[in-house]
């Protein structure tokens, strides 16, 4: 008999084919210490060198164009390749993990972008660079979609809210290194260093994964490739075609945006009657994981149109150096640092909800006290603007990924997890281009609208985060799952 999930959403009943495949050997809550702390630091060391290397690469392109004799416009390919095959490939290899278990494609993916990082070393032309840089977002591609699920199956519930608070010190710490440490280097050595550096790192997190990771069994289902390449036409040029046309007009960005809206089509249609779609629709249903996808998606927008445009306004509006605009932004991720793991401690006793809609009331304050920025504002009155922005976006990350975690079923953990790293990446995605937008239209001195925009879209997120209190009246464990290998209470 089916039994109701405990977030108030349709049946999270595991399917009788997958009933002996979970979770942990003899149903543990969580890994034994020490191992736990080694499997943390593997998924760290892991997500640490996948952010780093999207900031670094941003930091050196102008040298790298340099060096390699390319234009400014195609060398930055080389962020694009690695952007574009993270997207492409965050749902299919999420479905894969929960095929095969999460920690083979993890670890496959570490491999996959320690080789990457070895090619862009080596690399003596733009195109070999451009490839090995989609090897590598490829790899962490693998890294960011199975992430969430390896961390709920490393810590015990009672600390799944620490955990992913945690997670989310180690990115926001990682985000804030990126140009020091890119500046670092390029001080010292030449560009292809920037990546060398990932290779020792890379095989010290593969010695940690195969040794520490937990060991899921897979649900051994076909995987199905037409819904995966559906998907990364889909993406591929939606994301294409909206930046396109923000960048060059419609003759460059309609048709490829028809391409992949015809692709979604066809991949919506197939994918709705299935039991377990590559694209998580049968999660979307359930009331509490919806909600916390969609709270995730505006709140990026938001951040992300800030991250954009303020550089420019710092030092075209305001006046600043390149290095004061770099220490500038650096208080808003290191706030983050701060914020998330005491709200992923408070995720494990009270609602997400309304630990979300704080942090989103905090943000929206930052973001509308940063538009009231005049020229000649003073460094400290800018950084506390920063600040407060980091404080609230990082009270509300934590919560809001414990809440999209937990509230899927145990074996569709994997599902998840891609569904919330490709969420993020929407809503960066969408305000990079809408800030792009205002950019062709008005030019720089647009920052002020765009924050103000920007503040009104992190109130709507704080609005739909608050909808979440009647669905959730305390903090969830885990859902209910028919394995009698799960526990189902706390």
């Amino acid at each position: 008999m089916s039994r109701p999930g405990r977030q108030g959403g349709p049946s999270s009943e595991v399917p009788a084919a997958d009933t002996d495949a979970w979770p942990l050997a003899g149903g543990q809550d969580g890994l034994p210490i020490p191992r736990r702390y080694w499997s943390v630091a593997a998924i760290w060391l892991a997500m640490a060198m996948s952010v780093l290397d999207g900031a670094i690469a941003n930091v050196a392109l102008p040298t790298i164009a340099a060096d390699l004799g390319a234009s400014a416009a195609s060398s930055i390919w080389v962020v694009n390749a690695y952007q574009l095959a993270i997207t492409v490939t965050l749902l299919p290899l999420a479905a894969l993990g929960d095929r095969l278990g999460y920690r083979r494609v993890y670890i496959a993916g570490l491999m996959i972008f320690t080789l990457g990082s070895l090619g862009c070393a080596l690399a003596h032309t733009l195109p070999q660079l451009t490839t090995a840089r989609v090897f590598q977002g490829l790899g962490a591609g693998a890294i960011m979609s199975i992430n969430a699920a390896l961390v709920r199956f490393t810590y015990p519930k009672r600390l799944l809210g620490r955990g992913i608070g945690l997670n989310a010190l180690v990115i926001s710490m990682a985000a804030a290194a990126g140009p020091t440490v890119a500046a670092g280097i390029l001080a010292h050595a030449s560009w292809p260093w920037l990546f060398a550096v990932n290779v020792p790192i890379g095989l010290l997190a593969i010695v940690l994964g195969v040794r520490a990771l937990p060991r899921t069994v897979g649900s051994s289902r076909p995987f199905d490739g037409v819904s995966a390449l559906l998907n990364a036409l889909a993406f591929g040029f939606l994301i294409l075609g909206a930046e396109s046309l923000a960048r060059e007009g419609l003759a460059s960005g309609l048709w490829k945006l028809a391409v992949g809206a015809v692709a979604a089509a066809l991949l919506v249609r197939r994918e709705l009657s299935r039991d377990t779609p590559l694209v998580p629709f049968d999660l979307m249903r359930i009331p509490v994981f919806g909600l916390s996808i969609a709270t995730s998606i505006v709140s990026f927008t938001a951040q992300m149109m800030a991250f954009v445009s303020l550089p420019f306004y710092f030092q075209t509006v305001l006046g600043r150096s390149a290095v004061e605009t770099g220490l500038l932004m650096t208080a808003w991720p290191l706030a983050v640092g701060v914020a998330a793991p005491l709200a992923g401690r408070l995720a494990d006793r009270h609602r997400a909800g309304m630990l979300g809609g704080i942090g989103l009331g905090v943000f929206a304050a930052g973001l509308a006290a940063l538009s009231l920025v005049k020229p000649g504002a003073a460094d400290l009155d800018i950084v506390w603007r920063m600040a407060l922005c980091g404080l609230g976006f990082g009270f509300f990350q934590a919560p809001n990924n414990r809440a999209m975690v937990t509230s899927a079923p145990l074996h569709r953990s994997g599902a998840a997890g891609g569904a919330l790293a490709t969420a993020r990446l929407l809503g960066q995605t969408a305000g990079a281009v809408t800030t792009a937008a205002f950019f062709h239209l008005a030019g720089t001195t647009a920052t002020t609208v765009i924050l103000a925009l920007a503040a009104g879209l992190a109130l709507v997120a704080a609005g739909v985060s608050l909808l979440r209190l009647k669905l959730a009246p305390r903090p969830r464990p885990e859902p209910l799952d028919r394995s009698p290998d799960v526990a189902a209470g706390p």
